[in-house]
């Protein structure tokens, strides 16, 4: 991936909707060079899909918040088989340090939200569990 991979890249992270043509109009190169490109960063797998984001309005009617979670040796790929299966759970990731998983959830109350953290905490392999309710996004960059 060289510069202009990651120009396209930044493009698409603002606007994944935007034009081939303009893309290669803004950043100086033949429309067939862009169109090249894409493929082969699609093919790759450095870019696996085109998604919705939703904005400040649709994301406002939303309570997220982390959840630091600390599981049994060895019990991580039950535990993520049953985090998979809840669709308040937005994002998983391993982690190293005092907790073994980061999770970002997103519910409609808070009272949602106190279900599925007691719902979080009854799988069997999780120890412990400490949530943080997310007030205001300062910076979002959507990566």
């Amino acid at each position: 991936m060289d510069d202009l991979d990651r120009q396209m890249l930044n493009l698409l992270a603002t606007n994944a909707r935007i034009p081939v043509a303009t893309m290669a109009k803004k950043l100086g190169v033949a429309r067939s060079t862009v169109q090249a490109r894409l493929e082969r960063l699609e093919v790759s797998g450095t870019i696996a899909g085109y998604t919705l984001r939703l904005g400040d309005a649709a994301r406002a009617q939303r309570v997220h918040a982390t959840v630091l979670l600390t599981i049994e040796p060895r019990s991580t790929p039950q535990v993520l088989s049953r985090l998979k299966s809840l669709p308040e759970v937005i994002q998983v990731h391993t982690t190293t340090g005092r907790f073994d998983l980061i999770i970002a959830l997103a519910t409609r109350t808070t009272e949602d939200l106190d279900t599925i953290l007691d719902t979080i905490g009854m799988i069997p392999g999780v120890r412990s569990s400490e949530s943080l309710i997310h007030l205001s996004t300062k910076i979002d960059r959507g990566i």
